[in-house]
């Protein structure tokens, strides 16, 4: 049985992966960190996200005295907790995705916890979608003249984050990267595509970088359970949707990804 802690855990994404895992109890044993007990504006009002106290901390990441108190017995670390989209400025991706960050790559390596499926986002590949064709085209819908297959963007090729919530991902996929190398804490980054308490694409052209919540807990179980070997990855969570043009093709051969 694997000992599991969710950051953010009352997030929509971290609540779905909670409820997956914490179903399961004969495989893992769940635990929950947040800063708040109040489920996120994006999470769908039906949807119950229930952390005994007994398993739950309350704590907003700035702590690392007490994410490390927190973490201490665990074998893997989920680290969602974060600013989700910078709308609040600078600072506010500072404290929570920089800060907030570093306190849990640093609180897992004195810990000794084995490994952490870091939440970094599809925006840390923006700049293709933006910038570069086919890519744009898709964005806008035009869906006429693509390249069939449509050459796919795969994590070997360069980040280009368009926003400094992005840049903050890219940053801790390389810090990630330190701690795995230096300390040997396994990591595995999903760059996540849009998730939506709705859970369809918001609008025709955004389907491209569409997850389904089903499909982002299914990668992240994946990440959790990947073979001690892989001490250190990046895989798009991404549905396989008609005009996807990042790689998951990858993530199903390291992890199982389906």
């Amino acid at each position: 049985m694997k000992k599991v802690m969710i950051t953010g855990v009352y997030g929509l994404i971290a609540g779905a992966i909670y409820n997956r895992l914490s179903a399961q109890p004969e495989r893992y044993d769940v635990y929950g960190l947040a800063r708040r007990r109040q489920d996120s504006d994006r999470v769908a009002p039906d949807r119950v996200i229930d952390v005994p106290n007994e398993k739950f901390t309350l704590s907003d990441m700035q702590d690392l005295d007490q994410m490390e108190t927190a973490f201490d017995g665990m074998d893997v670390v989920v680290h969602m907790a974060a600013d989700p989209s910078g709308a609040g400025g600078w600072e506010s991706v500072l404290r929570s995705n920089i800060v907030g960050g570093y306190n849990a790559f640093e609180a897992c390596r004195l810990a000794g916890v084995s490994r952490m499926v870091y939440a970094s986002s599809i925006q840390a590949s923006s700049g293709y979608r933006a910038c570069e064709e086919p890519y744009h085209a898709i964005s806008q819908g035009l869906f006429g003249d693509l390249p069939d297959p449509i050459p796919l963007v795969n994590k070997d090729m360069p980040t280009r984050p368009m926003n400094i919530y992005a840049s903050s991902k890219v940053w801790g996929e390389s810090v990630g990267r330190f701690y795995s190398d230096v300390h040997g804490l396994s990591c595995l980054c999903i760059r996540i595509g849009w998730v939506l308490g709705e859970d369809k694409p918001a609008r025709e052209n955004a389907g491209d970088i569409w997850c389904s919540q089903r499909d982002i807990v299914e990668i992240t179980e994946c990440c959790v359970n990947a073979p001690d070997k892989i001490r250190y990855d990046v895989f798009y969570g991404m549905s396989d949707n008609t005009y996807r043009w990042v790689d998951i093709e990858d993530a199903r051969e390291r992890i199982g990804y389906i």
